[in-house]
């Protein structure tokens, strides 16, 4: 059951939903449902989103929202990232309460990944 005034649902785009079906399949374990040629949904094992089919890229230069991650293991997830087509768009770095850094999947899209540790 959905919460009142939470966040529920995140949207990325895609002109390759198979290149970024397997990149987040193999960096951080979602899974998929295939709704046809324009649009798939995931699930992180907590969240549901979906990837749709555009030309366009979610990135903070061109206003978009970040959408982060956490990692217990910030290097390892960063070696995953890098190691299955993504790019690092800002290192680790820390700040108050933690480290993070952020990527560009294979398509462009801008995400952070965070960690407390």
């Amino acid at each position: 059951m959905p919460t009142d005034n939470r966040i529920d649902y995140v949207e990325l785009p895609a002109s390759d939903l198979d290149a970024l079906e397997e990149f987040y399949g193999s960096t951080f374990g979602w899974s998929f449902t295939d709704y046809g040629p324009d649009y798939r949904a995931f699930n992180d094992g907590q969240f549901d989103g979906g990837i749709f089919r555009s030309h366009l890229k979610s990135t903070t230069a061109n206003g978009a929202a970040l959408v982060i991650l956490y990692a217990d293991d910030l290097e390892s997830t960063l070696e995953r990232v890098l190691s299955n087509g993504g790019t690092t768009s800002k290192p680790i770095f820390s700040f108050p309460g933690g480290r993070r850094f952020q990527f560009f999947d294979p398509h462009g899209n801008e995400l952070g990944v965070w960690s407390d540790k």
